[in-house]
């Protein structure tokens, strides 16, 4: 039927309206929300945020002596360029004595990294067809699981982790601008954004790598939907990507080779023995993230030197099952499928064959845990109840995680209730003993370090490092023959100026002159540079009434270290 024509004034009404400016979202909304969400952030790990720096955060760049002397190119050379960028800044901030600007850095790029959570959980169900309310309701649950989850205390809290954190950014970063295109096809600056933030990521950790795997799996399920041709269009994405990592595998493999604390060149640790014993990882790792109870800054996970070992096999074909049927049923359930496949891939860097020393922990979860919350959306968006009791039931879920969160930072931000609670957990290991012990001393509390030492040598013989902290503790607590008997162990394994200073030390507490000069000696010998040597010949001098030669050694302390403040001191008390 042929429709009336229309007046003339109804054509002007049409017209404004044509021309009439679409009414824009309200923003304050959003801005509410992330100041909400920030707030909550900073309330559950405020508890650590000026907790101190524990096991290696001990060895990074701000803790070596003469950090501050160091060039800027001293800093950032090496294999992670972008991290030590960032410990750089802060130590230029706060020196190495303040930890607060360290963890305040770490807390910000948590609450960024919950941000690309929203935003990539909230593209992925889009695509899956959820519905807008349920898609709202899951991706911000998402979020919130993800920064509120105990399991991630260990990756915002622990400094040295600032590795996951700052190259999961750049991960996220990707991944954000990959998923919200705008066509099927990524056009050239595309490209090259997720290009760079993928250098960003490897540059910061080696981990990332696995990124072009997870863009692979997201246009072989999503653009268009389970088939290869997203791949194929892509092509200007993945043939760079193909031609650096062929020179990066080759890179990898050789620092792979060469043994240290991962690697095939590990002597006690084979590739199967460590793939066996991530069978079961895998698992610990999928139950911690349902419940997490009984973490630990140093868990004592055991290997599985064969496929029989601590229930290895049953983990192997557990593992096998849900992957096929992931596959099987990809089409059904495209998003818990898509999220157990994203899980393993990046967790595959971890917990596959490259045999890492540490075969678990907590913080290995934090760039896979994205998989792990798509597998909770797809059975989240199945469950047949009304909209306020799921959104009720996710707000209780979201309490308990933060108060969870909360409590265990209380333990991060003290170093001795920390390692107290891992040598609860992990008795018959040596190094939760032996950190607890250094925390001990650390807090002025000699006898309890050297208790602790004490234990910690009876789960395996003393090496060199536990001997010497061994023989501090006794100095500390006023046992200068004891602590005599443990530098003489260390001095069997190892010879150094350090053992030789503290021997020659020790016996001039003990008045035995001597020997303290001999020990002393024999420290300038093996290191004519090592200051202290000079400040406990200063001290032996001037009781012997040599006040002219022990000016000169206490002069020759601040030649070869002017930051050491008791020769000063010394210097002060002799007139000069």
């Amino acid at each position: 039927m042929k429709s009336a024509k229309p007046k003339k004034s109804s054509r002007s009404a049409a017209a404004a309206v044509a021309v009439a400016p679409a009414p824009q979202r309200a923003l304050w909304p959003y801005f509410v929300g992330f100041a909400i969400a920030l707030f909550a952030v900073f309330e559950v790990y405020w508890p650590a945020i000026h907790g101190p720096f524990l096991l290696d955060d001990t060895y990074l760049p701000y803790m070596l002596p003469g950090a501050a002397q160091s060039s800027f190119g001293s800093w950032v050379k090496g294999m992670r360029p972008l991290l030590m960028l960032s410990y750089w800044l802060n130590f230029q901030q706060s020196g190495n004595q303040e930890t607060f600007s360290y963890h305040l850095f770490n807390v910000f790029l948590h609450f960024f990294n919950g941000v690309f959570i929203l935003l990539a959980v909230r593209k992925v169900l889009s695509w899956a067809g959820v519905d807008k309310w349920q898609s709202n309701v899951l991706s911000i649950f998402s979020a919130g699981l993800f920064l509120l989850h105990p399991m991630q205390t260990e990756s915002v809290s622990y400094v040295a982790s600032r590795s996951e954190t700052l190259s999961v950014f750049w991960v996220l970063a990707a991944y954000v601008v990959f998923v919200y295109r705008k066509s099927e096809n990524l056009p050239v600056l595309r490209v090259l954004a997720i290009l760079a933030l993928f250098a960003a990521a490897v540059l910061t950790k080696e981990h990332t790598a696995v990124l072009p795997a997870l863009l692979l799996l997201t246009d072989y399920y999503w653009n268009p939907g389970f088939s290869f041709s997203g791949i194929r269009r892509d092509w200007k994405l993945y043939v760079p990507i193909a031609a650096g990592g062929v020179l990066a595998l080759a890179f990898v493999w050789r620092v792979l080779r060469q043994g240290g604390s991962v690697g095939f060149g590990l002597n006690d640790l084979t590739w199967y023995q460590y793939f066996f014993t991530e069978c079961r990882a895998i698992w610990k790792y999928i139950a911690m993230f349902l419940l997490p109870a009984g973490q630990n800054i140093d868990p004592d996970f055991p290997i599985s030197a064969t496929i029989l070992d601590h229930g290895a096999l049953l983990g192997l074909l557990a593992l096998l099952a849900v992957t096929v049927l992931a596959w099987i049923y990809r089409r059904r359930f495209p998003l818990a499928s898509y999220g157990w496949f994203t899980f393993l891939i990046l967790l595959a860097p971890t917990s596959s064959i490259v045999p890492i020393r540490d075969p678990y922990f907590e913080r290995r979860l934090y760039l896979p845990f994205i998989g792990l919350l798509f597998i909770a959306a797809e059975f989240l968006r199945r469950w047949k109840t009304s909209r306020n009791v799921l959104i009720a039931t996710l707000a209780v879920v979201l309490a308990a995680e933060a108060a969870a969160t909360y409590q265990r930072n209380q333990l991060w931000g003290n170093a001795v209730d920390i390692w107290k609670d891992s040598v609860a957990k992990s008795p018959n290991k040596v190094r939760p003993q032996f950190q607890l012990a250094f925390q001990y001393f650390q807090a002025g509390r000699c006898t309890d370090a050297a208790d602790g030492y004490q234990r910690a040598a009876q789960l395996e013989p003393p090496k060199f490092d536990l001997l010497v902290d061994w023989a501090l503790a006794y100095d500390c607590a006023g046992k200068s023959e004891e602590a005599v008997a443990k530098l003489q162990q260390a001095a069997i394994i190892r010879k150094t100026a350090h053992v030789y200073s503290q021997l020659g030390m020790e016996y001039g507490k003990m008045a035995k002159y001597p020997e303290a000069l001999e020990a002393l000696d024999t420290a300038v010998k093996l290191n004519p540079n090592f200051a202290m040597t000079y400040y406990y010949l200063g001290n032996i001098h001037s009781i012997q009434g040599n006040r002219a030669q022990a000016i000169e050694d206490y002069r020759r302390v601040l030649a070869l270290d002017s930051t050491i403040q008791v020769a000063r001191d010394a210097l002060a008390r002799l007139g000069q």
